[in-house]
């Protein structure tokens, strides 16, 4: 039961004992550590505001990527849309430059077939008549092949000069 009633002496050493530090660590230790607590909380206040701060640059900064990406995805569609463009024109020009050469030679060939068959024809014509000159020929002198028929051919000849 010793340990229950303390001793007036115990007692008062001890309460001295603990004026005596608690003293001390109020001139020496109390305000660095009231001092170090106040740091400590203006630093977690200042962490909290950069970092609302940060999440509202960052919100800001994602939206302006947003934007960026709709301006990019619409520079996209128009060159797209442009380059679309080029190539139909290109190749529709290619089709009209071939359609033309194609007329050209086309024509060409035309203009040479007929060239070709007017010389086909004039050379038929050529050899027709040489034909016809060489019959006629060949015709005349079995039929003039005697004097008496020579005498009678002159004077058929004679008498249609002389009707004309």
């Amino acid at each position: 039961m010793d340990l229950l009633t303390p001793d007036l002496g115990l007692f008062v050493w001890t309460s001295i004992a603990f004026l005596l530090v608690f003293f001390i660590l109020r001139a020496f230790a109390w305000k660095p550590i009231l001092k170090s607590l106040t740091e400590r909380e203006t630093g977690i206040a200042d962490a909290i505001a950069s970092a609302d701060r940060l999440k509202k640059e960052m919100s800001q900064m994602q939206a302006e990527n947003e934007k960026i990406m709709a301006e990019a995805r619409a520079e996209r569609a128009a060159m797209l849309k442009e380059a679309k463009e080029t190539r139909d024109s290109i190749i529709n020009k290619a089709k009209e430059e071939t359609k033309v050469v194609a007329d050209k030679m086309i024509a060409e060939a035309q203009q040479q077939i007929q060239q070709q068959k007017m010389a086909a024809l004039t050379e038929v014509k050529n050899e027709m008549g040489q034909l016809a000159v060489a019959v006629a020929e060949k015709v005349l002198r079995q039929q003039l092949a005697t004097a008496e028929s020579q005498n009678s051919y002159a004077k058929l000849l004679a008498e249609e000069i002389k009707m004309n």
